[in-house]
C-alpha cells in the first residue's frame, strides 16, 4: 500500500472507531474522532520511515515494532492509539498489497502477505484500501459489541 492509502485508511478508521465508541454524532463523536485520529495517522506513518534507512517492509515492518508499540503505554503513557496505526499498516501491507511484509525480521526475512493484494502502484489500491478499511471496522465493533458478553461466557465456562 502506497502512504495515501495508509492516511486514507487511518483516518477512515478513526472516523469509524469514532462513531462506534461514541455513536451519538455529536461533540463526544468529534472530540473522539480526533483524540483517537492523529496517533492513529502518525502510528500508520511510522512503519514507513524504514524507506529513509534499512531495508523497506522489513526494518520497521515486523511484530517486534509492533509489540514496542502496544506496550510503551503502559510503561510511559500517552500512545494509547498508536499501536493500532502500526497493526492497521500492517493489515494493509499485508492484505491490501501483494508484496506482503516480513512479520519476524530480523530472525526470518520470509515477507507474509494474502494472495488477494494488489500492486501498490494499481488502479484498484484504493479500492483495496477501502476494503480493508471496511473490514477493519467490522472487526472492531464486533469486538466492542460482542466482546464483553464473549468475555462474560469465557469466564463462565471456567468456573469464574
Amino acid at each position: 500500500m502506497n502512504k495515501k492509502g495508509h492516511v486514507l485508511n487511518a483516518v477512515l478508521l478513526s472516523i469509524g472507531l469514532g462513531y462506534l465508541l461514541e455513536p451519538a454524532g455529536n461533540l463526544e463523536t468529534f472530540e473522539t474522532i480526533i483524540a483517537i485520529g492523529v496517533p492513529i495517522t502518525l502510528g500508520a506513518m511510522v512503519p514507513d520511515i524504514d524507506t529513509a534507512f534499512g531495508k523497506h517492509r522489513k526494518t520497521l515492518h515486523n511484530l517486534p515494532l509492533l509489540v514496542g508499540f502496544a506496550v510503551f503505554p503502559a510503561f510511559f503513557g500517552n500512545l494509547e492509539w498508536v499501536w493500532l496505526g502500526v497493526l492497521t499498516h500492517y493489515v494493509l501491507d499485508i492484505a491490501g498489497s501483494k508484496r506482503g511484509i516480513a512479520l519476524f525480521y530480523p530472525l526470518w526475512r520470509k515477507e507474509f502477505g494474502l494472495p488477494v493484494g494488489v500492486a501498490v502502484s494499481s488502479k484498484r489500491a484504493d479500492l483495496m484500501m477501502v476494503i480493508v478499511t471496511v473490514a477493519e471496522l467490522a472487526i472492531a465493533a464486533i469486538i466492542l459489541y460482542q466482546g464483553p458478553e464473549w468475555l462474560e461466557a469465557g469466564q463462565q465456562f471456567i468456573g469464574l
